[in-house]
């Protein structure tokens, strides 16, 4: 079941306001990969953790001074073919949402999966997810 679009669309902008793009295709998803260097692929939800701690955890995270290349998300419950899609990125992950992928070059080296981020606050999302951003991204990021 999809949700309707009027319902998602704040929940969509809270991360579009950021610089992160909308991949709504599995086409854009494939694009958005075959980008050469880090991608975050964020699996935005309209649950309470996705609201109350992931977004806001990543929007303090990306403020960081090193960040992915590459910023894009896809919506769980509303872009299925396109999270579908995603979702065949993180290898041997079971699907997630919310949740926060790291891939470098397409493969995928880290991942914030949705029992990451129920017990946490956006504190300690955005902590866990800027030295995850250290470790596999450099200072040329979309924010550098």
């Amino acid at each position: 079941m999809a949700y309707p679009e009027h319902l998602i669309a704040p929940m969509r902008e809270e991360l579009t306001s950021l610089g992160v793009q909308e991949l709504r295709t599995p086409e854009a998803v494939d694009a958005f990969v075959a980008h050469p260097g880090t991608q975050m692929i964020v699996v935005n939800s309209v649950c309470g953790c996705a609201a109350g701690k992931a977004r806001p955890g990543i929007a303090h995270a990306l403020r960081h001074s090193v960040t992915p290349d590459h910023l894009g998300t896809v919506f769980a419950g509303a872009d299925i073919a396109a999270t579908d899609r995603a979702r065949g990125y993180f290898t041997g992950k079971m699907p997630s949402s919310p949740a926060v992928a790291l891939l470098r070059d397409g493969k995928l080296v880290y991942m914030m999966e949705r029992h990451h981020i129920e017990m946490r606050g956006a504190d300690e999302i955005a902590a866990e997810l800027r030295a995850a951003f250290d470790a596999y991204c450099q200072a040329t990021g979309a924010n550098a």
